[in-house]
């Protein structure tokens, strides 16, 4: 399972956790069941934002360790391609 990074504004925490691609977390309740944490005062329904990785990782490694050209990032002109 992909693990994703979950920001919340209302408490400023960011914490990560594992779930299946055709998952969905948009609440702070929904974020910390998946963590298996309490929501301690945060309001459970206090939203939250998936925060967006720089890095592509494929097989367990970085894109420039399995040898794609230029790491495979935008620099490379591989931006929004899926591999």
């Amino acid at each position: 399972m992909p693990t994703y990074t979950y920001h919340c504004a209302t408490n400023g925490r960011t914490l990560e956790v594992k779930h299946r691609m055709s998952e969905s977390v948009s609440t702070w309740g929904e974020l910390c069941a998946a963590a298996g944490l309490t929501h301690d005062n945060t309001p459970a329904d206090s939203p939250v934002a998936k925060v967006l990785s720089p890095t592509f990782v494929a097989g367990g490694k970085s894109n420039e360790l399995a040898g794609m050209p230029g790491g495979g990032g935008c620099g490379a002109g591989m931006c929004g391609h899926s591999h």
